[in-house]
């Protein structure tokens, strides 16, 4: 560099050597022989100032001068660390009932009696609806006379085969009448107990939607709308809805089900916390299915999880947060998110060197999430650069302030 600073100043002498001995030549030659020895040799004046700027142009261009040291930065570290850390993937859910079943009547009748109410939490095989059952009741009572009569007769005549009075063939004629006689009474009795409706599942009611009195029909929806004018009738006659437990229905994209379906620890089940919002705490649970295929309209699976819902917090359709936590990688480089660099080559970081300075490395981010991220293309206990790395530079001089060496501490 020091070559080049006195081929600058020589040149710029010889140029104010020439331009001395343009001004005494001046001096010595009036004006207008001045103008025509400038009209006279205009090309070589013009390709002297030409070179002349070309050439110290070209000298600041190509060797600039050397500029001064950056300064030290001020910055915060942090020492990377091997540790364990779950994967949690976040996703919107939707409550879905565990099991849901529309109560509709198996025969035409009337509703003779309703022993619910509505929002009424019932158990399994808990009377719902009466209806009319009378004639049910006749023709069981009927059916039942006849089943009893045929089996007395069936009775009398094994004991008159036995003193040989009548033939074998009129014994098996009165039991074949004794048999059919009992399955008459059994498909009366059927009958007759589809005039008493009772919930098959544990839940809660909803809606009742038939009164005393309304007429029900087989494969007929039931329900009631109420307006102004009148009323009519459609749907089922209440729904049970299964509340607890209950479940949590949501997708996770495609490019996250190796984290879910791939290989696992054991001790890694697939459970998800449940989060409410408001004043509710969140709820654990774990899930119990992930569909067989992707949706291919949204790229996703569906999965299901089941949680407790003992206070009832949580009714179907209502929509709630949901963090799934798939794996735990063990092991992995843990640094804080913002330590990473990101530009349009990729993720680096800054490594604290000997000397107090950095360099800067290429990473791979793996996983982020919640201000940690788990990298690779460092080592354990490297020392990189958390906060102040703005106006960093590969090999710049850096210094620690109090708050590194506090964190340090912790």
């Amino acid at each position: 560099m020091q070559l080049i600073d006195t081929l600058k100043q020589k040149t710029m002498g010889l140029a104010c050597k020439g331009f001395a001995l343009i001004k005494s030549t001046i001096k010595k030659i009036n004006l207008p022989k001045i103008l025509a020895w400038a009209l006279s040799h205009k090309k070589h004046i013009a390709v002297a100032i030409a070179l002349i700027y070309g050439a110290n142009y070209a000298i600041n261009y190509f060797f600039p001068k050397s500029k001064s040291a950056a300064p030290t930065q001020l910055v915060t570290t942090a020492v990377v660390q091997k540790s364990s850390i779950p994967i949690i993937i976040e996703a919107t859910g939707n409550i879905v009932a565990a099991n849901i079943v529309d109560i509709r009547p198996q025969t035409t009748n009337v509703v003779s009696k309703i022993h619910i109410k509505e929002g009424q939490t019932v158990k399994a095989g808990d009377l719902l609806f009466t209806l009319d059952d009378r004639a049910n009741k006749a023709n069981y009572e009927k059916a039942k006379a006849l089943a009893d009569d045929a089996t007395r007769q069936y009775k009398r005549s094994l004991e008159l085969i036995e003193k040989k009075f009548i033939s074998q063939a009129a014994a098996d004629t009165s039991k074949a009448n004794m048999q059919s006689a009992e399955a008459s009474a059994r498909a009366a009795q059927v009958a007759l107990s589809f005039d008493h409706i009772r919930s098959p599942i544990a839940g809660r009611a909803g809606v009742i939607n038939v009164f005393p009195g309304t007429l029900v029909q087989a494969g007929t929806n039931i329900s009631t709308t109420s307006s102004a004018t009148a009323t009519s009738t459609t749907a089922a006659m209440v729904t049970i809805t299964q509340l607890d437990p209950i479940n949590v229905q949501f997708t996770v994209s495609e490019k996250e089900i190796p984290l879910i379906l791939g290989q696992r620890d054991e001790a890694d089940e697939l459970s998800v916390t449940v989060d409410l919002g408001g004043t509710n705490a969140p709820v654990e649970g774990k899930v119990y299915v992930v569909d067989n295929q992707v949706d291919p309209s949204i790229g996703a699976v569906r999965v299901k999880a089941q949680v407790s819902n003992k206070d009832g917090a949580m009714i179907p359709g209502q929509f709630v947060r949901v963090k799934l936590k798939a794996k735990t990688l063990k092991d992995a480089l843990v640094v804080p998110t913002q330590a990473v660099v990101t530009n349009i080559n990729g993720n680096f970081m800054y490594v604290v060197q000997p000397g107090d300075t950095v360099d800067l490395k290429p990473i791979k981010v793996i996983y982020q999430y919640q201000g940690q991220t788990v990298v690779s293309g460092i080592n354990e206990n490297d020392k990189i650069v958390v906060e102040g790395k703005q106006n960093l530079r590969p090999g710049g001089k850096i210094k620690e302030t109090k708050n590194a060496e506090k964190a340090k501490e912790q």
